[in-house]
């Protein structure tokens, strides 16, 4: 199986996709490159623990994604605080950071399961 294939994979860049354009236009270029970055961060660590050889590997990038999950949560919290995200733009983004967190544990639960 390819990265590519991998539903929580799709989503996260996904929600990088939107939160790209969200802020596309922000004059606030220290918030932009953080949250775009941490958004940005869950995808790539996905795509390149699914290309390393062992499983370990794959493990520890799966975790660096959920990593960026709460840490895109947290910044999503404060644009929401600072209105540079719309309170619903905000929840529904929220809650996909949750979700994609629950996916990434049970990937790597899956995969510790396997050795």
């Amino acid at each position: 199986m390819q990265f590519e294939d991998l539903e929580v994979w799709k989503r996260a860049a996904r929600l990088c996709a939107q939160i790209y354009q969200n802020f596309m236009d922000s004059r606030d270029y220290g918030f932009k490159d953080q949250i775009t970055r941490s958004s940005l961060s869950i995808a790539s660590n996905i795509a390149e623990g699914y290309e390393r050889v062992g499983e370990k590997d794959r493990i520890r990038f799966l975790n660096y994604a959920k990593g960026s999950c709460g840490e895109l949560r947290t910044q999503i919290y404060i644009g929401m605080q600072i209105r540079y995200i719309e309170q619903g733009t905000g929840k529904r983004w929220v809650e996909e950071t949750h979700e994609l967190s629950r996916m990434l544990y049970g990937l790597m639960k899956h995969f510790r399961n396997r050795d």
